[in-house]
């Protein structure tokens, strides 16, 4: 399965890793009422320490930024300091967390947010997607469209989260551009339908997204900073285009990103190899990648094949604490259970066996 490049040190940032493996972000909905972490979220990360860099999952900047429930933030004292749990533990273990700060924009229901008010987005346009809720699934409404003179009170929640982060003892924080969340819908152009210097051109469309790149980069240092993206990922109802569209509107958005040195890039790879290609071209620092549907013996393929620097892992890593020594002495790997990835509580979450208890 794996490839000796796979075990090769490398530096990201201002972190020295052991190895190309990583923890990709993933919501577990676990979070308290408040938006705290968990009582066993620091558990959960401490058990994965052995990846070297862990991402965590989406985390709100702001109670706006909140789109399903139990998801925890990161812009009050109190989150702040259930942060910290989590961060000195991966630390104790000899890991490095960063932490996704993800805002979900119009991928939400008032049901799931502190205030109850209806979702932020570029455009008063519905996702139409099924969102789970406290009364049973409901339909995500039609959110209230950005003021041009809101958007930068949104940088500054990003900002302000990032900073917060780093005072949480976080290694950095990776920037979510993809998924289908709020920066990528300012991407995509069924979801951006403005008529100011956010909307319109491929250029003005991607002005959010580097915005938001740099206010963070300028708050936390460059070094401390990643962003992924999801190049012609359909999900959260979004559609950008055909195959040229996409690549013209990424080519210039990565190009843009590119002289900021940011610590990494993290692509959420649908399969366009000539897009991703032209990313490496351009891209100085570490491009990390998760290629969709990829199997255990493809891990080490793209950085093999030099398309990557590293591979994060999802739902290996999700139900095989020791995902590492597994995958280095070619052991079995455990089954994810769907049917435990967001109902809470301990099951699913910190109870996957590792080889020793296996």
């Amino acid at each position: 399965m794996t490839t000796a490049s796979l075990w090769q040190p490398l530096t990201v940032g201002r972190l020295e890793l052991p190895h190309r493996l990583a923890l990709s972000p993933m919501t577990r909905n676990r979070a308290n009422p408040d938006g705290t972490p968990g009582e066993h979220a620091a558990t959960y990360y401490r058990q994965r320490a052995s990846l070297g860099l862990l991402i965590s999952e989406g985390t709100q900047p702001s109670e706006d930024g909140q789109g399903y429930f139990s998801t925890p933030g990161l812009y009050t004292p109190e989150q702040v300091e259930g942060w910290r749990e989590v961060a000195d533990a991966v630390h104790e273990e000899g890991g490095h967390l960063f932490i996704q700060l993800m805002h979900a924009g119009r991928i939400s229901h008032p049901d799931n947010t502190p205030h109850h008010r209806r979702p932020v987005a570029p455009s008063a346009i519905s996702a139409e997607q099924d969102m789970h809720t406290a009364h049973g699934l409901e339909k995500t409404p039609v959110p209230r469209e950005l003021g041009t003179e809101e958007i930068a009170g949104v940088i500054g929640e990003f900002r302000h989260a990032a900073a917060s982060a780093i005072t949480a003892g976080a290694d950095g924080v990776e920037i979510h551009a993809a998924n289908g969340y709020l920066l990528h819908q300012f991407l995509a152009p069924n979801a951006n339908q403005r008529a100011d210097q956010y909307g319109g051109s491929l250029e003005n469309r991607a002005r959010f997204v580097l915005e938001v790149a740099q206010a963070v980069a300028d708050e936390i240092g460059a070094d401390r900073t990643g962003i992924r993206i999801s190049p012609a990922f359909p999900l959260g109802g979004l559609d950008e285009g055909g195959t040229e569209t996409v690549r013209a509107q990424y080519r210039y958005l990565v190009g843009e990103l590119a002289p900021l040195n940011l610590a990494y890039l993290h692509v959420h790879h649908l399969g366009d190899d000539e897009l991703l290609r032209s990313f490496r071209e351009v891209w100085s620092t570490a491009l990390l990648v998760v290629r969709y549907g990829r199997g255990r013996d493809a891990i080490g393929a793209d950085i093999e094949a030099g398309l990557a620097d590293m591979a994060p892992l999802g739902r290996f890593a999700l139900a095989n604490p020791d995902v590492v020594e597994r995958l280095r002495s070619d052991a079995p790997l455990n089954d994810v259970d769907p049917a435990t990835l967001y109902v809470g509580g301990v099951s699913g979450y910190i109870d996957y066996p590792a080889l020793a208890r296996a």
